[in-house]
């Protein structure tokens, strides 16, 4: 009879969350590395580019994909025949894993869960605890699916119950534009349906972690429903023309997964959830003769691909910026960033919008005027770097401080993740701002063009606390203009037009 033993387990589960960290699994590499091949889109081919680059560079260097580490899920089947050797529950021993790995010296990961969600909102300093789902089932072996789900791609989460003679096709096709770009396509869109509607939830997110194979279906055809439903809806939902980072495109989706369950006949619950870029999942079993073991892929496995801004690409000294400067800006160009900016998140904006209602100035070292404000909560740097993958963080979050920080602060503009909502296209309009957009899931990448950084308020607040980066050649895209134009809403309808007018060619 099998004997888990306690740190054999703990192990396990810290190797795992430390190889996704850096390893993206190479169906994704595969799958992404197609689609960029084919993209028409040039914006689109870009991020795909520095994706993939970003993710050589961090299998190159043991350090994180993104530098939201996520929040860690586990799917546990445990035999009944096994035994375990611990003093420890199942839960305790996963979260005892989970704090090994995102403690470790050698790959720090960025610790983003909060305790208390509905009041102070506490960092618990270790990303404990883990979402753990536990099965018991025959056998004699434990097996684990773990992830580690981003925060952006999660708040996209949608679920709907439907009446049972509605279309799951025309819900999907309906609801995956208002999910905007902050979940990082292209990535996979996990489908769950049936079952009640926590079930069809629990479904979407093991749909997500299952292996991309929508090209060998393409080249088989279908065998049942589901199947043909998958093919119909991967065609449909590219056909939307979102793109990589909702920049238009010809990809937005590199597979639709989807898992069913017997349902009650006056109900048809359906779950939809986007896995990003950073897609980060590992499975493995555990038989009592140790530590699970992680192959590291093969560097050859990563397409060679090299990322040049362009000789269009507009150099930008962020130091001696001034209004004007930043008028000639025109949507969808490339700037190279270099110069002194400062950093914020959530809990920064609120503190700081706070201050400003008070009537209190803002913290020593923290001036905003002609300035821009990175939407960013970098990894704790190792060894000898500047900051850890610093990449950019979903931008809509802020849209309700924006208007304030704009009327108040002096500030020029700001870099994030995916799309602005009205209310913040709006207050840059007015204010004559502007927003540019870095690429989400290619921090590890960003973070080589920060030559400087340092804590400068609100240190409490751990990686939510106010930075200021100095950085040099830093690529972003102009996003939202002056004029209240923006790249996010014009360039997916201009590519869905597109993708309507290619020609349909038969397997």
């Amino acid at each position: 009879m099998p004997l888990i033993r306690q740190d054999d387990f703990i192990q396990s589960i810290a190797d795992s969350l430390q190889y996704i960290s850096y390893y993206h699994p190479l169906d994704f590499i595969q799958a992404l590395n197609t689609a960029y091949q084919k993209e028409q889109s040039p914006a689109a081919k870009d991020a795909m580019a520095q994706i993939l680059i970003n993710s050589r560079m961090c299998a190159e260097g043991h350090r994180p994909i993104c530098q939201d580490t996520g929040i860690v899920t586990v799917f546990l089947k445990i035999g009944m025949a096994v035994q375990w050797a611990s003093d420890l529950s199942v839960t305790e021993m996963v979260n005892e894993g989970v704090r090994r790995a995102y403690r470790n010296p050698d790959n720090v990961l960025r610790a983003s869960i909060l305790k208390d969600p509905a009041g102070k909102r506490i960092n618990t300093g270790d990303n404990t605890p883990a979402v753990v789902h536990m099965e018991v089932v025959l056998g004699d072996t434990v097996e684990v699916n773990i992830a580690a789900k981003g925060g952006g791609s999660e708040a996209k989460a949608k679920f709907m119950m439907l009446n049972p003679s509605d279309s799951i096709t025309d819900w999907v096709l309906k609801t995956v534009p208002t999910m905007g770009a902050g979940w990082c396509p292209p990535g996979i869109l996990g489908i769950g349906i049936g079952g009640t509607a926590e079930k069809a939830m629990l479904l979407a997110k093991e749909a997500c972690m299952e292996s991309i194979d929508i090209q060998e279906l393409i080249a088989r055809g279908p065998s049942n429903a589901l199947e043909e439903l998958r093919l119909e809806l991967y065609e449909k939902v590219n056909a939307l023309g979102i793109g990589a980072q909702g920049l238009g495109g010809l990809t937005t989706v590199l597979d639709i997964k989807i898992k069913d369950y017997p349902t009650h006949a006056a109900n048809k619950p359906v779950a939809m959830i986007p896995n990003c870029a950073a897609t980060r999942h590992v499975h493995f079993v555990l038989d009592g003769s140790g530590v699970a073991e992680f192959k590291a892929p093969r560097l050859e496995d990563w397409p060679k691909i090299t990322w040049e801004a362009g000789a269009s690409a507009r150099r930008v000294n962020l130091d001696t910026l001034t209004p004007a400067e930043v008028a000639t800006w025109q949507l969808g160009e490339t700037l190279l960033l270099s110069g002194t900016m400062l950093t914020g998140r959530d809990a920064a904006h609120k503190r700081l919008t706070d201050m400003i209602e008070r009537g209190e100035p803002l913290p020593d070292n923290v001036d905003f005027t002609n300035k821009f404000i990175y939407y960013v909560g970098p990894v704790d740097p190792v060894r000898d770097e500047i900051v850890g993958p610093a990449g950019p963080t979903t931008a809509t979050r802020m849209d309700k401080f924006t208007e304030t920080m704009l009327a108040h602060t002096g500030l020029l503009g700001m870099i994030g993740k995916a799309e602005r909502g009205q209310i913040a296209i709006d207050a840059i309009k007015k204010h004559q701002a502007v927003y540019l957009m870095a690429v989400g899931g290619a921090a590890y990448l960003v973070s080589k063009a920060i030559r400087k950084s340092r804590i400068v308020a609100f240190a409490d607040l751990g990686m939510e606390a106010i930075h200021e980066f100095v950085v040099e050649d830093m690529p972003v895209t102009v996003a939202v203009d002056t004029q209240g134009s923006s790249i996010h809403q014009t360039a997916p309808i201009i590519w869905q037009n597109k993708i309507a007018k290619i020609p349909v060619v038969e397997a």
